[in-house]
């Protein structure tokens, strides 16, 4: 017996919880839903012609466009230099334009094409057909969506 293991099978056999047990972490528990997730969207987002990622920053136009690429990696959380090949790549599958701003040539500026913006229609399905395929409902999914809001608050702030 290692002491690790000593350690963990000490602490279950007098019926303590071992603060380090993996399937306890929080860490763990999001990283495997994070990516579990994200692999079960893959089939619905494939007939698009979407990635995940690619999926998001369609999400974030179609709320609000144009962004300029500062303001979408900010609303991602993600840096510009990751997000650059991202719209790049809408950009050749001809659902985004990339200008240059007329007020400053530094900012680029990104927009939706009319494929870009008629490609929402066929996403408004996608909520409800990701519910159903991981079998929670919307209530489930706010109060899930709350709680992931306090901790990355929460992670922001420290």
């Amino acid at each position: 017996m290692t002491g690790a293991t000593g350690a963990a099978d000490a602490a279950r056999a007098s019926g303590r919880v071992d603060p380090l047990a993996l399937e306890s972490q929080i860490c763990f528990a999001l990283s495997v839903a994070s990516r579990s997730v994200v692999a079960a969207y893959r089939p619905v987002l494939e007939p698009l012609g979407l990635t995940h990622p690619q999926y998001l920053v369609m999400l974030a136009l179609w709320e609000r466009e144009p962004l300029a690429l500062r303001d979408l990696a900010g609303l991602l959380r993600l840096d510009p230099g990751t997000l650059s090949p991202l719209v790049k790549r809408l950009e050749a599958q001809g659902l985004v334009t990339r200008r240059r701003s007329a007020d400053d040539e530094r900012a680029l500026s990104i927009e939706l094409t009319p494929a870009g913006a008629g490609l929402r229609a066929e996403a408004e399905s996608i909520p409800g057909r990701m519910m159903q395929r991981l079998g929670v409902t919307r209530g489930e999914l706010e109060l899930l969506h709350r709680t992931m809001s306090k901790l990355i608050a929460a992670a922001s702030e420290g």
